[in-house]
């Protein structure tokens, strides 16, 4: 009997700490992925370096200018013979040189590189924000995933505890019914043993609630001792609603978004892979100082120069040995392969939609039968108990009634989170996850 009450002191002790725990809505959870959760980081970090990318800095449309300065210092032995037939000869003749230029390169005309290279790079800003919603999308998905296990964890916990308090009923009803001679002894054993099942079932509820919790935390790179409770409402969208995302599918789905923007890089690809076809035009200007100190074997001792220079370059390569005519088609193959593979994804995307609409559905209407379910259970052990109460049946008979109760209403949680996840599941390849409210 010393055991019996220390399962039922934990049992009670466990239901007061969880009630101190502070509420943790489905909203404020999405918040605390989005600001916290690494892998978002992670592809939000890329957002930005594709962004870095596209600007103008990158394009190749801004020219080139360069500093170059320099000073030499020579000390030679010199002889020096002029027109008249003189000769001078000077030791450590010293000479100095100094030099200083600024040196602009503009490149006019590439052939068109350039320009779409520039706008490649755009395209790729573009799938890179394409990548940071898909990973949003997963990661919010992973979210819910792991936020309804806590929430059904948590329902759970509450059935067990109601059956443990029937069944800590039941043992004090035998208990006493036993003093008064009214029943044997088997009945109070058969109590005690369901007392300790369902202690240790609410113990394992509550561990595994526990598990879980420490699980959210992890995706919303919170502390993970965070104590907090969830909210166990849970609201379907209108099918009507449902049906709209699922007829504009094929334009929202970030997969298909993906591979059109994939095919719209290599299509920039190709045509800037064909600048090799056409002649590059230059423009190349620089201002210089230049200042020289020279032996007496020099007709100068001194010179300084100062100017501009100014000049329009032109190049075509005629023949580059055949890599160029290589890359232009193997750049045009690469767009086939994004076609061919757009059009796969198309093909995988429906077959998506279709298993998921059906999934939902079917699960959407395993709960409203589980609901039902769970009206009859109740209804059963209701009955069952009061025919206990009078004497008309056996407390076998009322735990069989019991256990069913049990089965029936942690059935119901499981088929609500699964039917509810498979609707967001739905959502996803529809386009419309984040567009919905939660």
């Amino acid at each position: 009997m010393r055991y019996i009450k220390l399962w039922i002191f934990l049992g009670c002790f466990g239901n007061l700490l969880a009630q101190e725990a502070p509420l943790l809505t489905k909203q404020e959870a999405v918040a605390e992925m989005l600001e916290g959760n690494f892998g978002i980081a992670v592809a939000r970090n890329n957002v930005t370096l594709s962004d870095n990318n596209q600007g103008i800095l990158n394009s190749g449309f801004l020219p080139s200018l360069t500093g170059n300065a320099g000073a030499t210092y020579n000390v030679e032995d010199q002889t020096a013979t002029f027109q008249d037939g003189t000769t001078r000869e000077v030791i450590d003749a010293e000479t100095t040189r100094y030099n200083a230029s600024l040196n602009l390169n503009y490149t006019l005309f590439d052939g068109l590189g350039r320009w779409y290279d520039y706008k490649r790079l755009k395209e790729e800003y573009n799938l890179s924000e394409l990548q940071a919603r898909e990973t949003i999308e997963t990661t919010m998905l992973q979210l819910f995933t792991v936020y309804f296990e806590v929430a059904r964890l948590t329902e759970n916990v509450t059935v067990l505890q109601q059956t443990f308090q029937n069944t800590k009923k039941r043992l004090t009803r035998a208990g006493y019914a036993f003093e008064y001679g009214q029943v044997n002894k088997l009945e109070v054993l058969n109590a005690e043993v369901d007392i300790v099942t369902d202690s240790i079932n609410l113990m394992n509820a509550r561990q595994q609630l526990a598990n879980a919790k420490r699980d959210l935390n992890v995706v919303t790179n919170s502390a993970l001792d965070r104590r907090f409770s969830v909210d166990t409402t849970i609201v379907f969208t209108n099918p009507l609603v449902v049906e709209t995302f699922l007829q504009s599918a094929d334009t929202n789905n970030v997969r298909l978004l993906q591979a059109r923007q994939n095919i719209a890089i290599s299509n920039y690809n190709y045509k800037a892979s064909k600048s090799i076809f056409l002649p590059s035009v230059g423009l190349t200007g620089s201002y210089g100082w230049n200042e020289g100190n020279f032996p007496a074997t020099n007709f100068l001792a001194n010179n300084t120069s100062t100017g501009y220079s100014a000049g329009v370059s032109l190049s075509w390569s005629l023949f580059d040995g055949g890599s160029g005519i290589t890359s232009v088609k193997n750049a045009k193959l690469q767009i086939a392969n994004r076609e061919l593979e757009q059009q796969r994804l198309v093909l995988e995307v429906k077959r998506d939609i279709a298993n998921a609409q059906g999934n939902y559905e079917n699960r959407l209407a395993i709960y409203r039968l589980q609901e039902q379910n769970v009206v009859t259970a109740l209804n059963n052990f209701e009955r069952s108990n009061e025919r206990y109460k009078l004497g008309q049946i056996t407390s076998l008979e009322l735990r069989q009634s019991q256990i069913n109760l049990l089965n029936a209403q942690t059935n119901k949680n499981l088929a609500k989170y699964e039917a509810k996840l498979a609707e967001l599941e739905l959502l996803q390849l529809t386009g419309q996850l984040l567009n919905i409210e939660l």
